[in-house]
């Protein structure tokens, strides 16, 4: 590595040359870089959803759900399949490994649904795969302060959402909320009687009046022409008037009327009626000059269309990425600082200082040049990992300025002192960097985290690697032109370190026995410790009310309007997005909502109190008793779930129900539970109308009763010049069972009650079949502390498998402490990993095996320290902590490289204990200022915000303070001890000769 110095000396010009380049073209890859929130990673799993309006859940499960789980079975990677069949849906999770490629795995799933054919009534399967990318960055209200009409969803649909697709960088452009125009035939159900005319025959006159139909082509007039068959009803006037018998017109037995389909579903932005744009970004693309784009478009939109539609902002994800890559990067400039003010106060010379931090840009330049080549985007995840790195930045500049200026204390600058001074250190630095990198670089085999570990590890690794670059060549240059002139401060050896270790030594037992009982007891307490997930920290807060199914729509829709008013109302509170009912848009996101659910998106103003909010809604609970209330922080991406799942699993209904109340009851009282739900603790009255196959054929009956119990679609007219679809409604809603029996249905061509074709039947049934892995289940969630994630769920699994449970019930457990546990299992195999990596790079560097198996006892020093700065912060032991475990191991064993290097250059003259005191003497400062730098450079990261829960977290920043804290100073002192050990017979022969030369 020499030779880079050598050169570099030799080549000032282009030395200089190439490092205004490298500042340009970082600076330049700083503005150009992609910016995102996260790197783009899939969700490992893929989904279908099959809509099916008025269909109940035992039907869905038998003809939609049971025929698509056994059509999938094939698809390679699956590791379970979750489905839900309720009324008028169902949906079906299929969760796969996630080594597996998702692209491929949605299209096996999609060639496998391409054989199944499904009755009529349902739709298509759609087959979703979400990922970071599939995330509106953009959400855009256009509210109508004069009320929504058909000619404002043309004018969207025509005029204003071109203009958004039209932006350079926008993939796709979705409308959630939008209003469908329908003509409405409600009937009279007295004069229906009184005329004598049966809904059946009514349906078979009005369908089909408004058709056009090819018959065929004949030769008339010596040339061929098409024949087409056309009967068309232009407006409501039209339809009115349409015969049904003699002298009786549609109008006589029915109302007419146009309506929307708001009655079904609502959008609504500070309760006003809305439709919500949904802007997607190409993968690649910059989400910040993009969101500027969309904002010009917007005002260009009110510009336009105001004051009939109104546009504004409801959520912009690209401004939340430049303030949270702004936040991250004002995190590395004062960490910067920080290690600067370190490095000056060691050195009290400003020359010295500058030479050092040179290394800071330079480094940061070339990353972020590096970055862009590599195709890695900016994003809270390489700017934390630029502020996680840039302490360790200026260590290996600190090592080298140290040792130029150590042995140029006599003022000479010549470039063989400069060559001799960097040889010395060469091989130290480089092996401690390549250890560090060593240990990041396989962060992206962590297979549960890949995407969004590999651009974190790329990150630090161009930027560790870099820095050794800069401290080869560019520090080394600087040196011989900018030290030359000027008084050189005095090099002053460390008497008071020197003394201790030199006691340490001649009592070796001492130090490693309350080293190792200190250690007995830090690994006590990290068995002890609570075990957390990420915190979760942003403005916005997320609410969802939840009706059970037999509470009617118009109730849910008021009181969900009365709340909505309540939070308009709050002053911390800017904007309030409602979304009502259930849109079969959501199945484009993988998701169907109840009918009976409300959902609210908070936006807060500036600065507000965004936990005090939350209580305020808390408190609301009261006044809507039959609501089920979920409140949360919104968030882009979620590494705070602190759920933990109990599936209950058999193929009873009725005893899967039992189990999973006996469960719930278990675990309600465990402190630190604050929540215990389950996914299928409401049963709904069915009744079961049981045909007599004697008398009339059950798939006519059927149709006939959805026919007459359902808005049946009957065809289109003409409206205002554009098609319109027509429903029928009969107004037949039975209100009791008697009303039920007297139902009238067409049966051998007379109308007869369907009392007398059939029995009726009344049960309590679930709303909703659930089924895992082709068995039915029912989920208890429980939502626990996230700073006693593991303690909580080893007390709920604790309790769950005491219970007894039914025959042929059995209980799975899942969720985030499941999850939390995966993750963790796989990054200590990265740290055995890493701790090998590590290993083999060193007997490279040392050519021993005994040096660098002295080395790595500086890692149990490094967990004291660790785990005594998170028990002292109070911080869980959550993933972002773990990342931080697995940081260290390459970080702590850079001291002792530095330190050893120098003990092997030394015992070629020296005896062992001689050698480590120079050593020690010698290497005391760099180490202490190396380790500051780091510490000093993380101070921003433990007292800042954290970004959603970002794995950059509190957690990583105080394991890697206290980690290096403490095995810095167990370094200077153990490793010595440790070595002289490791080497006993040669160090005592070495200290018995000397005695014996003492004594002649």
């Amino acid at each position: 590595m020499i030779r880079f110095t050598t050169w570099a000396l030799k080549n000032k010009a282009a030395v200089i040359l190439m490092t205004v380049l490298v500042l340009g073209l970082g600076a330049l890859s700083y503005f150009t870089l992609p910016k995102e929130f996260m790197p783009s990673a899939n969700n490992p799993a893929v989904t279908v959803i099959v809509m099916g309006q008025g269909t109940d859940a035992d039907t869905m499960a038998e003809q939609v759900t049971k025929p698509i789980e056994k059509a999938i079975g094939s698809v390679k990677g699956k590791k379970h399949v979750f489905s839900t069949s309720a009324d008028g849906y169902s949906s079906i999770d299929i969760t796969l490994d996630p080594s597996v490629d998702m692209k491929e795995a949605k299209t096996q799933v999609q060639e496998a649904l391409a054989g199944i054919e499904l009755p009529e009534e349902y739709t298509k399967p759609i087959v979703s795969q979400l990922n970071l990318d599939m995330i509106p960055l953009w959400q855009i209200g256009l509210s109508f302060p004069k009320g929504i009409d058909r000619d404002d969803m043309e004018k969207i649909e025509n005029e204003i959402i071109p203009m958004f697709q039209g932006i350079s960088g926008v993939s796709n452009v979705l409308v959630h909320g939008k209003q469908q125009t329908q003509v409405n035939i409600t009937l009279d159900q007295k004069k229906m009687t009184d005329y004598h005319i049966p809904v059946q025959a009514l349906m078979g006159i009005l369908q089909g009046k408004n058709l056009a139909v090819a018959v065929g082509e004949e030769a008339i007039d010596d040339r061929k022409a098409n024949l087409k068959v056309v009967g068309q009803i232009d407006g409501i006037k039209e339809l009115e008037n349409m015969q049904i018998a003699s002298e009786i017109r549609l109008k006589d037995i029915a109302k007419v009327s146009i309506s929307d389909s708001s009655e079904t579903f609502f959008t609504r932005v500070n309760g006003e009626e809305a439709v919500a744009l949904l802007l997607h970004k190409e993968s690649n693309a910059n989400a910040v000059s993009i969101g500027k784009k969309v904002e010009q478009t917007m005002e260009k939109v009110n510009k336009e269309f105001n004051p009939t539609i109104e546009a504004s902002m409801l959520i912009s994800f690209s401004e939340f990425i430049v303030n949270s890559v702004d936040s991250m990067m004002q995190a590395v400039l004062i960490g910067a600082l920080f290690a600067t003010i370190v490095i000056f106060v060691f050195l009290r010379h400003i020359r010295m200082t500058l030479i050092t931090i040179v290394s800071i840009p330079l480094s940061l330049g070339l990353t972020l040049f590096l970055l862009s080549q590599s195709g890695i985007t900016l994003n809270v995840l390489t700017i934390g990992a630029v502020a996680v790195a840039v302490g360790r930045l200026v260590d290996d500049s600190i090592v080298v300025i140290e040792n130029i200026f150590r042995k140029a204390q006599g003022g000479d600058f010549s470039k063989e002192v400069i060559v001799t001074s960097t040889k010395e250190v060469a091989a130290a630095i480089t092996s401690s960097t390549l250890t560090t990198v060593a240990v990041f670089l396989p962060m992206g085999l962590v297979k549960s985290l890949e995407e969004l570990l590999l651009p974190f590890a790329l990150t630090i690794t161009y930027a560790l690697l870099s820095s050794l670059l800069v401290a080869l060549v560019v520090v080394p240059l600087m040196s011989s032109r900018m030290l030359k002139q000027g008084k050189m401060p005095v090099y002053k050896k460390p008497k008071r370190y020197i003394k201790i270790l030199d006691w340490s030594l001649r009592h070796k037992w001492v130090p490693l026995i309350l080293s190792f009982f200190i250690f007995a007891g830090a690994v006590g307490m990290y068995v002890v410790m609570p075990k957390g997930a990420a915190d979760a920290a942003d403005n916005d807060v997320s609410v969802s009310m939840v009706y059970p199914d037999d509470v009617p729509f118009s109730k849910v829709k008021d009181e969900t309007f009365e709340f909505e008013s309540f939070l308009m109302d709050q002053p911390e509170v800017k904007e309030v997005i409602t979304f009502l009912g259930s849109n079969p848009e959501d199945a484009q996101f993988s998701q169907i909502n109840s009918q009976n659910q409300g959902s609210f998106h908070v936006v807060m103003k500036k600065d507000a109190n965004t936990e005090k909010m939350m209580e305020k809604i808390d408190q609301q609970k009261e006044k809507y008793a039959d609501a089920d209330f979920d409140i949360m922080f919104a968030s882009l991406v979620n590494f705070s779930d602190s759920t933990i799942t109990l599936d209950v699993v058999g193929n009873d209904p009725n005893k899967l129900i039992k189990a999973s109340k006996q469960v719930m009851d278990e675990v309600k009282g465990i402190d630190g539970v604050e929540k215990v739900t389950s996914n299928q603790n409401k049963l709904k009255t069915v009744y079961d109308i049981n045909i007599d196959q004697k008398k009339v054929n059950t798939e006519e009956v059927a149709r006939q009763v959805q026919m007459v119990l359902n808005p049946f679609p009957i065809g289109m007219i003409k409206l205002d010049g554009k098609d319109t679809s027509v429903l029928l409604d009969s107004s037949i809603h039975p209100t009791s069972e008697s009303e039920l029996k007297e139902i009238s249905v067409i049966a051998n061509e007379k109308p007869v009650k369907l009392s007398s074709i059939a029995k009726i039947e009344r049960a309590e049934k679930p709303t909703s079949v659930l089924r895992k892995d082709n068995k039915e289940y029912v989920r208890v969630s429980v939502e626990a502390d996230p700073k006693n994630l593991s303690k909580i769920a080893n007390e709920v699994n604790m309790k769950a498998a005491k219970l007894s449970l039914p025959d042929g019930i059995s209980l799975e457990y899942g969720g985030a402490a499941s999850a939390q546990s995966e993750q963790f299992m796989e990054l200590f195999q990265l740290m055995a990993v890493s701790i090998g990596l590590v290993y083999l790079i060193m007997v490279l560097t040392f050519k021993t095996l005994r040096a660098p198996l002295v080395i790595l006892f500086t890692l149990p020093l490094a967990l004291i320290g660790a785990i005594l700065g998170l028990l002292i912060s109070r911080t869980p032991i959550d993933i972002g902590a773990m990342i931080g475990a697995l940081m260290l191991i390459g970080i702590v064993v850079t001291n002792a490289i530095v330190l050893l290097d120098r003990v092997r250059q030394n015992e070629k003259t020296m005896p062992i204990r001689q050698a480590l005191l120079e050593a020690g003497a010698t290497r005391f400062r760099p180490i202490i200022m190396t380790a500051l730098a780091t510490i000093f450079a993380m101070i921003p990261l433990l007292i800042g915000k954290e970004e959603m829960g970002s794995i950059v977290s509190k957690g990583l920043a105080v394991v890697v303070i206290g980690g290096l804290s403490a095995a810095t100073l167990l370094t200077l002192v153990i490793i010595p001890v440790v070595y002289e050990l490791f080497h006993f017979k040669k160090a005592k022969k070495q200290r018995l000769a000397k005695e014996t030369d003492i004594a002649m």
